[in-house]
């Protein structure tokens, strides 16, 4: 891999209207726009874990212009990515989730913001053996907290886990007399997920 990094990293050889599809040339989604962009190229080359990463979403404050700002940045890069991996045949081998560690509280408070949400948030996942096109769990009508197929981390991980060829459970040891696993000794698949 270590020899063809530089070869990956040289965007030199994609076209203008890829440059431009993924915003790249525009200051609002040219840094997000190359992360997207090198995770096709990684992708392609059989990087097997790819990380993109958009920050600033913890929006205690200026919720409206900061979050506008973000999906700004976002949306056309990370919608790009999803259409490109899939004319090129790699989006069904390829598991794309989105999400953070926490949501954010469906109230506004004082300083135009919102605060952590621990019991009520989203992820989104896309090809690498998801379903597309459904949506999985609900929230109570004011979005505070899951009611409808709760999903804890745990079962996330023993999802994607799931997803990527790995039992969760067969990655159980034993540490102090208890056993551990990355799903705690918790953690159950979402098959109604699983295309």
């Amino acid at each position: 891999m270590q020899s063809t990094v530089p070869e990956l990293m040289d965007i030199g050889d994609e076209s203008q209207a890829t440059l431009e599809s993924y915003g790249i040339g525009n200051r609002a989604t040219e840094n997000f726009g190359r992360q997207c962009l090198m995770a096709r190229r990684f992708a392609e080359a059989g990087v097997r874990f790819i990380e993109v990463a958009h920050g600033n979403w913890d929006q205690h404050k200026k919720l409206e212009s900061n979050l506008s700002r973000n999906c700004r940045a976002t949306d056309q890069p990370l919608a790009t990515l999803l259409k490109d991996l899939k004319e090129r045949g790699l989006l069904e081998e390829t598991l794309v989730v989105w999400g953070g560690e926490f949501g954010r509280t469906p109230h506004i408070k004082q300083a135009n913001g919102r605060d952590h949400n621990a019991t009520g948030f989203t992820f989104w996942m896309a090809g690498g053996g998801v379903k597309g096109g459904m949506t999985y769990g609900a929230t109570d009508e004011h979005g505070v907290a899951a009611v409808e197929n709760r999903m804890h981390f745990h079962d996330l991980h023993a999802t994607i886990l799931h997803l990527l060829g790995l039992d969760h459970e067969a990655l159980t040891y034993k540490y102090a007399g208890r056993d551990f696993r990355l799903t705690d000794v918790h953690g159950n698949v979402a098959h109604d997920i699983i295309a």
